[in-house]
């Protein structure tokens, strides 16, 4: 495996090591605990803001802003909106997580409102990819019945039609900004056992932006990297999904950033099949 040209993962661990990035992280009820000891072994500060009346506000003080719509209710997408606004405001990055965005009318039409907020990452399942690139995905609410593979295109036009990087997570990882893309591996059968692991990636993925904004691409792959690193770590002393859920976190916790550079394998650029844009109706 051949590390990123651009600023390393293990350089951007270090920095977020070092500058214990502040993260807004609007996610779900399941995930909130989960999200934040993630965050705070992996290094950063993790703040569970989502009211209307303060996202705003919160969101120009935060390094990243991550929002996850797992959970939907009409407050709580006022308040994701108020944050992604007070981000964009202040220049500061944001992450979309569209978990089962396809699944119901409510989800959809969320997903295209902050689609059109333009996010600076957008972090989801193969499932969650393809359908967002406007294709027939086999997902079954949050979980994903496509390989990765298959959605790799779908990654690409998505990037391209949103001017966003996209992540789609599972056995092989794949990100892509439309113009180049890297695939990451490790990671642990057993992640998808333990429940808003992705939750918390998508949170990983807001602290390595908040160091490195000007390289989203860069900072993405980071993000994928430790976690691969630490659930393949987690995994190895793990006796089933309740000790690997204690394990991932030590594991995060005690991440060697050099690690994760050769869990990294850069890929050739590749335009997409197609360059229409995502349709949510």
């Amino acid at each position: 495996m051949t590390a990123l040209s651009v600023t390393v993962p293990s350089a951007l661990l270090a920095r977020v090591h070092a500058d214990a990035p502040l993260v807004q992280c609007i996610t779900n009820y399941v995930a909130m605990n989960i999200v934040a000891n993630a965050l705070l072994a992996i290094g950063a500060s993790p703040a569970m803001v989502h009211a209307e009346e303060e996202a705003g506000e919160f969101a120009a003080i935060a390094g990243a802003l991550t929002v996850n719509i797992g959970t939907l209710s009409p407050v709580w997408v006022s308040g994701m909106k108020a944050a992604v606004a007070g981000a964009k405001t202040a220049g500061k990055p944001w992450v979309l997580d569209p978990v089962a965005h396809f699944a119901t009318g409510f989800r959809r039409k969320t997903v295209a409102e902050l689609l059109a907020l333009r996010p600076t990452v957008i972090r989801g399942n193969a499932s969650e990819i393809i359908t967002l690139a406007g294709e027939k995905g086999a997902g079954r609410g949050i979980d994903s019945g496509d390989p990765v593979e298959l959605a790799e295109d779908a990654a690409r036009r998505v990037a391209i039609s949103q001017g966003a990087v996209v992540a789609v997570t599972g056995k092989t990882d794949f990100v892509t900004d439309g113009a180049q893309a890297a695939r990451i591996v490790g990671g642990s059968d057993l992640m998808p056992r333990v429940t808003a692991l992705g939750c918390s990636l998508t949170g990983a993925v807001g602290a390595f932006l908040a160091v490195a904004p000007d390289v989203p691409f860069a900072a993405t792959v980071a993000a994928l990297a430790a976690f691969a690193e630490a659930g393949e770590t987690a995994a190895s002393g793990a006796g089933g999904p309740g000790s690997f859920a204690v394990a991932f976190l030590d594991a995060l916790y005690n991440l060697d950033g050099h690690a994760l550079d050769a869990r990294v394998e850069a890929q050739p650029a590749s335009a997409p099949s197609s360059l229409s844009a995502p349709s949510l109706a």
